[in-house]
């Protein structure tokens, strides 16, 4: 069907017949002699000229110019998408343990964000018709993306992460305390918050217990990652040393936490098992959403805009031509 974007354009339509109208009432503007001697002078040819087909055209192209502007276009058929998906906030520890070298990537050594990066990188870009959001915590808790579809922009702010941004140390109970808040503003009934730490609660004036109660009671299932390895030669002034980098990792809490709200703790001591921890991730249940329904528009303001260029032409010509043969008989 046919539909209008500015319909009351219109209503311009009879604009030049009342201007006019007004002109007449008002008396023509030749009153000069020499105006009017040079009239009366072509008036045989004034006779002859198409003054009503000029007129037509002109009629015209000003109807055409205002159909350009009212922008016409063709609505197709209803189409609807169903929509399927999860909502997934994922909350990254850069507290000043996550500096440890304790990861192995193509032979090389790196540190446990550089992992966590390589792997959520990858989960990020998987998440098509998700929402995600992003939650960094250190000293206290920061939302740096609420949920969304704009992978894009969650993978930027992944990428722009730095260790040390928000505190060496680690406050897990108010990145959990800040996930539920922020959840709790969707209706969606798969509230999921993914949090990823390598240490334990060492800041923040929300407890992890009292995190855990808020997150049971608005209905918010928290699966828990912890990151690091087991093992680590270090060099030090008494030789190779085999230590445990993984020492300070609360694996009691995020198991209490995961387990309580329905989750599921993790450990991922090196990139596969990281890797493959969301791969599990991938097979949470996602949700119904409500139905996108959309129109397709096909927009039309280049017909009347042609017609209205032709209609100029023709009467641009026919000027020219009369007013040749006005030169002439002069």
């Amino acid at each position: 069907m046919f539909e209008f974007s500015y319909p009351w354009l219109f209503l311009l339509l009879p604009l030049p017949l009342l201007l006019r109208r007004k002109t007449q009432q008002q008396g023509s503007p030749l009153t000069h002699k020499a105006l009017i001697k040079a009239s009366s002078q072509g008036s045989g040819l004034v006779s002859k000229a198409p003054r009503s087909v000029k007129t037509l055209m002109a009629l015209l192209c000003w109807c055409f110019l205002v159909l350009a502007a009212t922008q016409p276009k063709w609505l197709g058929e209803t189409v609807t998408l169903p929509q399927q998906g999860r909502d997934l906030m994922l909350a990254l520890d850069l507290s000043g343990s996550m500096a440890i070298s304790d990861m192995q990537h193509q032979g090389q050594s790196i540190d446990r964000l550089q992992a966590v990066k390589l792997v959520v990188s990858d989960f990020i870009q998987k998440r098509k018709g998700d929402r995600i959001g992003l939650i960094l915590f250190g000293d206290a808790a920061y939302q740096q993306t609420p949920l969304t579809y704009d992978l894009t922009t969650i993978q930027t702010m992944l990428d722009e992460a730095v260790r040390g941004l928000v505190g060496e140390r680690t406050a897990i109970g108010e990145a959990i305390g800040l996930a539920v808040k922020r959840l709790n503003t969707y209706e969606t009934s798969n509230k999921v918050l993914i949090l990823l730490s390598d240490g334990a609660n060492t800041a923040g004036v929300i407890q992890p217990m009292e995190a855990l109660q808020l997150a049971k009671a608005a209905g918010v299932k928290v699966y828990t990652v912890g990151v690091g390895a087991e093992q680590m030669v270090q060099q030090s002034i008494f030789g190779r040393q085999l230590i445990n980098p993984s020492q300070d990792l609360d694996e009691a809490l995020l198991t209490r936490i995961a387990e309580e709200t329905g989750g599921k703790y993790f450990r991922a001591r090196d990139l596969a098992e990281l890797a493959q921890i969301y791969k599990l991730l991938d097979q949470l249940e996602p949700i119904e959403r409500d139905q996108i329904s959309y129109r397709p528009q096909q927009s039309l303001l280049h017909w009347p805009l042609l017609a209205a260029l032709f209609c100029s032409v023709l009467l641009a010509l026919g000027q020219i031509r009369w007013s040749g043969r006005l030169n002439n008989v002069g």
